[in-house]
């Protein structure tokens, strides 16, 4: 009886081994893509990258040597580990996975909307890429040693953007600036790298026109 038993427990301690290893087999693919990979989440991460510039290759859900040179050149961007896995961090990154915690889901939540205003207000008028392009101009401050190192820091320093100065920062945004926030927070960036953006119909000062240009989107021309 007491083998009988203990063939059981041992049994059962197999089977719970079993189980566990492939819930564990299982979490990672879910939580990471690399070379090899294949599914729905490699081409959303292919789609991704193609649509901020990262990418050139076809979307079709294969994680070779194209996806892989992408994903390095995104996580170099992005101030992450540099190995072309897209692991939690990354894919966190490119909005794939949100984080578990709720304050920082919160926090994220937070920095959309405010970005969200700050696009509508100062380009609500222009292309999708030109919305684009004014939330990147706020991240390349955010990391920038010349600006403050936050969202709001950036959007409400002094002097800085129009849309605060004259109260349109406070408008509601729409879906599309919402969606252009979004895309500026995961890394595209259709200004190559641009800190500085204005008018060239309206702006008289001389030390704007003095910046070097990287690119003009519609109405504004994008400088460092």
């Amino acid at each position: 009886m007491k083998k009988k038993i203990l063939g059981i427990i041992l049994l059962m301690l197999l089977v719970i081994t079993f189980v566990t290893t492939l819930m564990m087999q299982y979490n990672e693919v879910q939580a990471l893509s690399k070379y090899g990979s294949r599914g729905s989440e490699v081409r959303t991460i292919q789609d991704k990258l193609k649509r901020w510039g990262y990418y050139t290759g076809n979307v079709d859900g294969i994680y070779g040597s194209l996806t892989v040179a992408a994903v390095k050149r995104f996580q170099q961007k992005n101030g992450l580990k540099v190995d072309g896995i897209a692991g939690t961090q990354t894919l966190n990154a490119m909005g794939i996975m949100q984080s578990s915690s709720s304050g920082s889901s919160s926090s994220n939540s937070s920095n959309i909307n405010l970005m969200a205003k700050a696009i509508y207000g100062e380009a609500r008028g222009e292309s999708y890429t030109g919305q684009v392009a004014v939330g990147a101009v706020i991240m390349n401050r955010v990391r920038s040693s010349k600006f403050p190192n936050t969202i709001a820091g950036v959007i409400y320093q002094s002097g800085a953007f129009d849309a605060v100065s004259d109260g349109q920062i406070n408008l509601q945004p729409d879906a599309t600036a919402r969606k252009a926030a979004q895309d500026a927070i995961n890394g595209w960036d259709p200004t190559y790298g641009a800190i500085y953006y204005f008018n060239p119909n309206t702006a008289t000062n001389d030390w704007i026109w003095s910046r070097p240009m990287t690119v003009t989107i519609g109405k504004h021309r994008f400088c460092k």
